[in-house]
């Protein structure tokens, strides 16, 4: 139809007086329904308390937990005890509660995870000591089992990534979960400097726990010159994806890949910043360059709508490294990702694909 006088009298009626909250279209009117007062006023997204993607707060009582009837629970682990290199990721929770604008809405999958699931922030795992690594992964491991007995899951904010292996201790307690892992490394390497609880080694100790299943395991992204630290990955049954060879395979093969390895079984997803290149994610502690833009990150993590996820974490962001918060942000929007990715689970949210 052409744009004629008739098409802007019509766009006029009815448009020209509407509001902000004056949305026709049923996909995206109830997504405004939750978002606009009936004065047609939204939040301030600077304004409140931050919390993990403006979701509400629900204090935890570790001592006496009462989780409600929450699905998931955005939960900030801010410990970075177990980092080879630069240390900072403690700050990693605080910085992505502090990013605004991130959703509500996700255009590609279609959904409004703060407002289609019964989701919170439950604030962070109550650490007894800031200096005792392996009395911290205790501490991660009570909470988390805390939140699994309660039928939630859990969807963690690092943090380093030796905080994964007392989350998948909790969430593969009954049965060895499977496991896409986003990563510039396979953290897969054994004990050094007198211990084995370091971010280099989580999976190992995961699947030595028979808490992982490395069969269903599937590692993309992997790069850098820790190759000769990562033969238990391979020895074990992983399946491991290279940088390089993204460009090569391409992205819909790899995401193929994943959903054939990981299948219709309980999986934890799990994604170290530091997949991202450094051009775009400078501030972690391991930064590696030739790595995933930000654009190949969400086009992986949406690939992954239907997947049977139990968990999932963010992990390694070390804001002190980036003057810009672009980690921060990139951070923030993975974890929403991940949130939209549960609305389609169907340990979780159970909407049809």
């Amino acid at each position: 139809m052409a744009f004629d006088k008739k098409a802007l009298q019509s766009l006029r009626d009815k448009y020209a007086d509407s509001g902000g909250g004056d949305i026709f279209d049923p996909r995206f009117r109830q997504v405004a329904d939750r978002i606009f007062d009936k004065a047609g006023t939204r939040m301030a997204p600077y304004a409140g308390v931050p919390t993990f993607l403006a979701a509400p707060l629900h204090a935890v009582d570790p001592a006496n937990p009462d989780f409600g009837d929450l699905q998931v629970a955005l939960l900030g682990v801010p410990m970075d005890l177990g980092v080879t290199n630069r240390n900072g990721s403690r700050f990693g929770p605080r910085a992505l509660r502090t990013i605004e604008r991130i959703g509500p809405y996700n255009h590609v999958l279609e959904c409004a995870p703060t407002h289609e699931l019964r989701v919170a922030d439950i604030g962070d795992v109550p650490f007894r000591s800031r200096y005792r690594l392996e009395q911290s992964h205790e501490d991660i491991e009570a909470h988390v089992d805390r939140i699994v007995a309660s039928g939630v899951a859990p969807l963690s904010v690092g943090g380093d990534h030796s905080i994964s292996h007392p989350i998948l201790k909790s969430v593969g307690a009954d049965r060895p979960v499977g496991m896409i892992h986003i990563d510039a490394h396979c953290d897969t390497g054994g004990a050094f400097d007198g211990t084995k609880f370091h971010h280099g080694g989580p999976f190992r100790n995961a699947v030595l726990d028979g808490v992982l299943d490395p069969t269903r395991t599937i590692q993309i992204g992997v790069r850098g010159p820790a190759e000769y630290l990562w033969e238990f990955s391979y020895e074990s049954g992983m399946t491991v994806i290279h940088a390089e060879e993204i460009s090569r395979l391409g992205l819909p093969a790899i995401i193929g890949r994943a959903r054939e390895i990981v299948g219709d079984g309980p999986t934890y997803l799990s994604f170290d910043i530091d997949s991202l290149d450094p051009a775009f994610a400078p501030g972690t502690g391991t930064p590696e360059i030739g790595g995933l833009t930000t654009r190949e990150a969400l086009e992986l993590l949406r690939g992954l709508k239907g997947v049977n996820l139990v968990g999932g974490d963010v992990v390694e962001v070390a804001p002190q490294y980036d003057s810009t918060t672009n980690t921060a942000q990139a951070g923030a929007q993975i974890l929403f990702e991940i949130l939209s990715l549960m609305v389609f689970s169907p340990s979780i949210g159970g909407r049809k694909v």
